[in-house]
């Protein structure tokens, strides 16, 4: 029968921490040692609880990258509280809207908060560290599996985004099987660069912690060679980065000429990494094995991990799914199809969230039935490796900014001499993502693609356009973007 703690994601959590469980804060050298952590956890609870806060309510939790923002994050779980892990100028800027949206009771701040927002929002709030030992720490709160420990934000999103639903078993679930992809050990020391409030920052967070080991903070990747620095300083293990951080280590960093005697391990996860960059990675770092990663806040995090030595042969690839998910490919009709063959990805297990806050109509169509819609596209090979190769449909993120596929298939089909537009997202190492179109152009029309940028918005990146007789369509008139997938990938692009 599951204990309390077992129940209790952070009570799980600080129930496995061990000698090597170090918070420290790169920056500011603050280092929390091992046998503080737990009762700094449990310490945080009892003072979320002692102002009042019950089992169930959330919590906005902001702050920088640093030990102390962890402890909330944590002790706020640990109390039963439903932790919302934001940034802080996301709480500056959206801070009414974001407690709004959530229906945060509480907010929590490293410093006394000074927000104007803050003078009309009926909320608590609270800032600061525990000291001394005092309050008296909090046994974790009993929860079950299904109930709500965190609502994160879903990646991309600006203004007030949606929120997924995380459970206390999902978080359990996606760390442990997280944790036999890695092969993680009890003395491992991961630097992190990512927030708490993006599902790939926590997560290296609490697999870090789950097994023993530690973890540094460090906001200062704006200046990466500090980063590089605290690696070797505080003799890291791991880092985990997106694609535009590794960019930032080729082409501004000491990355080549430093030596990481200590990384065993670089994780890569948030978009795809292009083949000259990870063989460029790997040779800066020879000692140290690149893990690719694909995952999404809907599944907690992770979803499938790529394992080093398999890299070469299947560069490109984002590797087979964690142990305790299933993956299947799946065509428009919601038929499955056979490997080699581009669907939409479709996820199934114990680390699938619940849906989304306040917004059945979208969790139904997104996790009805059990499956998770990925809404990307991509197939499985004969070996079960997992390939991406794009969004279903929505939008793609241009430096930083969203933009919709509706919006540039408009502008690309209002050029003169253009009748049809489809766009897809590639990854893009500038830009984040960029555009792939396929055009049909009108009856004897002449299109040079030079004339057709000019018409275009500056601010957009495209990767490459191709000029055909026709769209694929589904059997009711529209846009087959699975087909769309195929056909790119059978060849890419005419410029």
């Amino acid at each position: 029968m599951a204990t309390v703690a077992e129940g209790n994601f952070a009570g799980w959590l600080a129930e496995r921490l061990g000698r090597h469980s170090y918070l420290i804060d790169a920056a500011t050298g603050l280092t929390i040692e091992p046998a503080e952590v737990p009762g700094l956890i449990a310490g945080y609870g009892a003072v979320f609880h002692n102002a009042g806060l019950r089992a169930g309510e959330r919590i906005l939790v902001a702050g920088s990258l640093s030990p102390l923002s962890c402890l909330a994050y944590l002790g706020a779980m640990h109390a039963g509280l439903v932790a919302v892990p934001v940034e802080e100028r996301s709480l500056a800027a959206s801070g009414a809207g974001l407690a709004e949206a959530t229906g945060a009771r509480a907010v929590w701040t490293e410093q006394k908060p000074s927000f104007d927002w803050l003078r009309q929002a009926p909320l608590l709030c609270l800032h600061g560290e525990v000291t001394g030992g005092k309050p008296q720490p909090l046994a974790p709160v009993a929860r079950k599996d299904a109930d709500l420990a965190a609502l994160m934000a879903t990646s991309g999103s600006t203004g007030v985004p949606r929120f997924v639903m995380v459970t206390h078993g999902n978080l359990r679930a996606n760390t442990e099987a997280i944790v036999r992809s890695q092969g993680l050990r009890e003395d491992e020391r991961a630097m992190l660069v990512l927030p708490l409030s993006y599902c790939f920052g926590a997560s290296v967070l609490h697999t870090h912690l789950s097994q023993g080991g530690g973890v540094v903070f460090d906001r200062r990747f704006m200046f990466p060679d500090k980063v590089l620095q605290a690696i070797g300083q505080h003799r890291c293990t791991t880092f985990a980065g997106v694609p535009t951080a590794y960019h930032v280590l080729l082409q501004r960093s000491k990355l080549r000429s430093m030596a990481f005697p200590s990384l065993r391990r670089m994780l890569q996860a948030g978009g795809a990494l292009a083949r000259p960059a990870i063989e460029e990675i790997r040779r800066a770092v020879p000692n140290a094995q690149l893990y690719v990663m694909y995952g999404q806040t809907e599944a907690t995090a992770r979803i499938s991990c790529l394992e080093p030595a398999r890299l070469d042969e299947k560069t490109g690839s984002v590797g087979r799914p964690l142990d305790n998910l299933t993956v299947r490919i799946m065509d428009e009709q919601g038929e499955e199809l056979p490997p080699g063959q581009i669907g939409e990805i479709r996820v199934k297990g114990p680390s699938v969230c619940p849906g989304y806050l306040n917004d059945p109509a979208e969790t139904e169509c997104v996790f009805g039935e059990g499956w998770l819609r990925t809404r990307d596209l991509g197939h499985v090979d004969a070996e079960g490796f997992l390939w991406v190769h794009g969004r279903l449909g929505g939008f793609l993120k241009m430096r930083g900014l969203r933009v919709s596929f509706a919006e540039v298939e408009a502008k690309v089909a209002a050029i003169p001499g253009v009748l049809e537009c489809a766009a897809q997202a590639v990854a893009h190492p500038e830009s984040g993502e960029a555009a792939v179109l396929l055009v049909v152009p009108q009856a004897g029309a002449r299109l040079a693609w030079d004339e057709m940028r000019r018409r275009l918005p500056a601010h957009w990146s495209f990767d490459s356009v191709r000029f055909v007789a026709e769209l694929p369509k589904t059997a009711n008139g529209k846009l087959a973007r699975s087909a769309l997938a195929q056909q790119f990938n059978a060849r890419r692009g005419d410029r």
